[in-house]
């Protein structure tokens, strides 16, 4: 089936869940990233049974901390 992952047509098999696709893509720092599908935010405690369907959107995202001038 075909998912987008971070804007790129990707083939992946049926029944992939969000947690395989963090090892497949080798996602840095996986303990901090946050997943969003079709732009809804999946929370981190469902990555391992939230299974992909053919035609949705992944993002990777990293939240970035900031400092002071």
């Amino acid at each position: 089936m075909t998912v987008v992952v971070a804007g790129v047509k990707k083939e992946v098999e049926a029944g992939t869940t969000i947690a395989k696709l963090i090892v497949d893509e080798k996602v840095e720092n996986p303990d901090y990233v946050t997943v969003t599908v079709n732009d809804d935010f999946v929370d981190s405690d469902a990555f391992d049974k939230t299974e992909l369907k053919d035609g949705d959107t992944v993002e990777f995202l990293y939240f970035m901390g900031g400092g002071a001038f």
